[in-house]
């Protein structure tokens, strides 16, 4: 369909939200806020939020300062968080996970799971055909849950051809896609065994689905809808390796979409539009850690919130005071431990701690940029067979549960947080500046280990790489969008996976924009806070600088406009000289591809079918 000169979705005056993640959470100022957000949310034009209040409903748990672990609390001298399971390919040293010490630390929870993969005397985790059955036999049995409807999808097949299967719970007449967006009610996605060496997760979802289905979950359905994906690397399940079949990490890629499991979770993204993600992975216990620090890692559960650049500031601040500190108190009651996420380099000379990868291509940071509250819950279990499994399994079901109960709880505040930003988004294009790449900040942290032997705390002062606060290391100006040569149909296929509006250029047309000129290349590997990233693939390393001009734009060319909610999402792709760029990972063919248009283009388009 032929549109005429492109002036639809005129571009307003944006507010001054902030894209990196906060500093520091206790610098909130205590002003009400709710009452004016929602008047926001029906206006057209942007206006700055009101100043953030730090306070919890009537139901929820006191402030974290009061109850958490000092552990937990928020770091001062920094800010993101990323997503990251590590399965170590190092020796172990000659210490038992299992030395007496060590076990008294982490006793069997009094509620036991079972779950086929739970079964006593059994060896196998849960399998894909045992997934598939359970996921059917909750549907079933929700048929006697008045008002509730359920559906198995499947969302495609992994490289060995293994179905792919969510399970979607709501109350509502109407469970498809456009049902669930019209209900009302925020969307929860929860995904499970990315790693195929951590089945924790995997298992503790299947609980979470009978719940929803038939126990003492399904109460939470009459404010959220939530969709399940038990397993989402079937292949490296059945393989029990971290990677899919042909050696990809999949939670890397989420950006790029090079594995069929990643496209999966991306077009169930697409589709459903959640408000919040969970994923569930596991931690190693020992292996480098032991090797760097002669300790081995002492809490139930690591958790982080998506920390990546361009993030919208009030996603990061209801993950941190929405979520977070109710996660954090319900884990403390439930009698487990907890910290933010952390891992360590492969390099056993280098003894620094990073909160975790700050990069836009795991699916943490990935769903953060599509303007979703993003978890990670990750348990201690990568190097302990199936030792302390029913602890794993009940610290991934208390929080994954406790974000379930906090999204019911917070249900319209979302809904009126996710309307305001996706407007606020959209009216940012030409204007201001946007992030390229950033750091993790240096700091120092005193950490807590485990004695290997006596299973004692031991405490250790380490170089820490704070994600929760990023360092700018380049931005430029915000186009207003970006034109993509008529070759580009890989890109632009990727894109669209993700939800992104893409348009065909109709008729040859002038634009004012700037063309990337190549200053300096080298070929080189992804990287993240481990080392060289699994994927096969070298990329290309590019500097480039800016040429302005007015530009022929030949019909047939893509028009990718950043007056839309995922723009944030666009810029990492489209902006050539970061590692996880679609240039670099060689999704578009040459640097020229690409245009950044820097006014308002006045051109005929078609929409794409």
């Amino acid at each position: 369909m032929k549109t005429s000169p492109s002036q639809s979705s005129p571009l307003l005056p944006a507010s001054p939200v902030l894209t990196q993640p906060i500093a520091a959470l206790k610098s909130f100022k205590k002003l009400s806020w709710l009452l004016p957000l929602a008047l926001l949310a029906s206006c057209g034009t942007t206006v700055p939020l009101p100043a953030w209040q730090s306070v919890y409903p009537d139901t929820a748990p006191a402030p974290i300062s009061q109850q958490a672990p000092v552990d937990n609390a928020p770091i001062a001298s920094a800010s993101p968080v990323t997503t990251g399971t590590v399965s170590s390919a190092l020796p172990l040293a000659p210490v038992s996970l299992d030395s007496a010490g060590v076990a008294a630390r982490f006793p069997d929870p009094s509620r036991r799971y079972a779950t086929p993969g739970l079964q006593a005397n059994r060896s196998q985790w849960t399998t894909q055909s045992e997934i598939h059955n359970w996921l059917s036999d909750q549907a079933s049995a929700s048929i006697l849950n008045p008002g509730m409807q359920t559906a198995i999808l499947t969302l495609g097949n992994s490289q060995g051809g293994a179905p792919i299967e969510a399970l979607v719970l709501a109350r509502t007449t109407d469970i498809s896609p456009t049902g669930l967006a019209a209900n009302g009610k925020p969307t929860v996605l929860l995904v499970g065994q990315q790693h195929g060496n951590e089945p924790a997760g995997s298992e503790a979802l299947l609980v979470i689905a009978r719940e929803l289905a038939q126990g003492s979950l399904s109460g939470l359905l009459e404010q959220i809808n939530v969709v399940i994906v038990p397993r989402a690397n079937p292949d490296g399940a059945e393989r029990d390796q971290r990677t899919t079949s042909s050696g990809i990490d999949m939670n890397r890629d989420h950006l790029l979409l090079n594995t069929p499991e990643a496209q999966a979770l991306a077009r169930l993204s697409r589709d459903y539009k959640p408000a919040v993600v969970v994923d569930a992975h596991e931690y190693t216990v020992a292996g480098r850690y032991l090797e760097k620090f002669g300790a081995v890692q002492k809490y139930d559960a690591l958790l982080q919130y998506a920390t990546t650049a361009n993030l919208p500031e009030f996603v990061t601040k209801a993950a941190e005071e929405w979520f977070r500190q109710p996660m954090l108190a319900d884990l403390q009651r439930a009698g487990l431990t907890s910290q933010w996420y952390y891992t360590t380099s492969n390099n056993l000379a280098d003894k620094k701690v990073a909160m975790g990868g700050v990069q836009p291509d795991t699916g943490r940071n990935v769903s953060g940029l599509k303007n979703a509250v993003s978890f990670l819950v990750e348990t201690r279990g990568i190097g302990l067979g199936r030792q302390h499994i029913q602890r794993r399994v009940h610290t991934q079901f208390v929080a994954i549960s406790s974000v379930l109960a906090s999204t019911a709880r917070r249900a319209s505040d979302l809904n009126i947080l996710r309307s305001y930003v996706d407007k606020d988004i959209s009216q940012l294009a030409c204007q201001n500046q946007a992030i390229i790449t950033a750091q993790a900040s240096p700091s120092t942290r005193e950490l807590l280990m485990l004695d290997p032997i006596s299973g004692a705390d031991k405490a250790l002062s380490v170089e820490w790489d704070n994600s929760l606060e990023l360092r700018t290391t380049k931005s430029r100006a915000r186009p207003c969008g970006y034109v993509l040569s008529a070759a580009s149909s890989v890109a632009v296929e990727r894109l669209r996976l993700q939800g992104v509006k893409v348009v065909r250029v109709a008729d040859q047309a002038a634009m004012l924009g700037e063309r990337y000129q190549e200053t300096q290349s080298s070929n080189g590997q992804r990287q993240d806070v481990r080392g060289a990233i699994a994927d096969a693939r070298a990329i290309t390393r590019v500097e480039v600088s800016l040429n302005p001009g007015l530009i022929d734009v030949a019909r047939g060319s893509y028009y990718v406009p950043l007056n839309q909610p995922l723009a944030n999402l666009v810029i990492a792709a489209l902006e050539p000289d970061s590692q996880s760029s679609f240039f670099a990972n060689q999704l578009l063919p040459q640097l020229q591809s690409t245009i950044r248009v820097t006014a308002l283009p006045q051109a005929n388009f078609e929409e794409l079918n």
